[in-house]
């Protein structure tokens, strides 16, 4: 009789398992079905953006993105403008699609572009400079002096995206919204870090600051940034 329930329950977890690789194959492709419809002429059947199409900003290129799945639907859904883009050439989908829709075409994204995406940030990371933590009370003030000597230019004192780079009539740039950014301190530090074309950007407006800079530093304006400029 034990045996008999032993196989039940064996085979029930079967079934589970096998009910939740069915779920997924169905989220992809329901997720790669919208990538066709909506996405692949401005982000390209590769996902490297390579489009024809005249556009003040171009497409990132989704295999060197820095977001996470996550961070996809939130800007699939609302639009980069919600989240501190100045360009709206990415355009909030929640009127489009359903919550059901926008997360599967995220996980699409996430899968079939960079499935191995949260690793390869974490590497990165690990194989910065470690902080002290005798260092660690230094690094606001750091930050501080370091964003008002290069950073405010184009992302403004208060980190709105006004600076005075924006006011160019000649060279147009976007930069973003701090205040509004999705992400994380430490993919901050890696933006900072390597610059925006690293990450997927066509132009390097943002660039890297890697040469000139330690980690420390970096983390430092990182930190200034995180926890200070967005609760300004």
């Amino acid at each position: 009789m034990n045996s008999l329930i032993v196989k039940l329950v064996l085979v029930a977890i079967s079934l589970s398992f096998l009910s939740a690789d069915d779920d997924l194959e169905d989220k992809y492709k329901l997720g790669k079905h919208i990538y066709y419809q909506t996405c692949v002429s401005c982000h390209g059947e590769d996902g490297k953006a390579k489009t024809n199409l005249q556009l003040v900003v171009r497409p990132r290129d989704l295999t060197k993105t820095i977001l996470t799945e996550e961070q996809t639907y939130l800007i699939t859904k609302d639009g980069a403008h919600h989240w501190g883009a100045k360009a709206d050439i990415m355009p909030a989908f929640k009127y489009t699609y359903s919550e059901e829709e926008l997360r599967a075409v995220s996980y699409y994204i996430s899968k079939k572009f960079h499935p191995d995406n949260e690793t390869r940030i974490d590497k990165i990371y690990h194989e910065s400079q470690k902080i002290e933590k005798e260092n660690i009370p230094k690094m606001l003030k750091k930050g501080e002096k370091i964003y008002k000597r290069n950073c405010k230019y184009c992302h403004g004192e208060s980190g709105e995206g006004d600076g005075i780079a924006t006011k160019n009539p000649v060279d147009s740039i976007f930069p973003y919204n701090l205040k509004k950014t999705l992400l994380s301190q430490k993919q901050i530090f890696l933006y900072i870090k390597h610059g925006g074309h690293y990450w997927g950007t066509s132009k390097d407006d943002m660039p890297s600051w890697k040469v000139k800079y330690n980690d420390f530093t970096l983390k430092s304006t990182a930190k200034y940034v995180d926890e200070i400029i967005r609760k300004k």
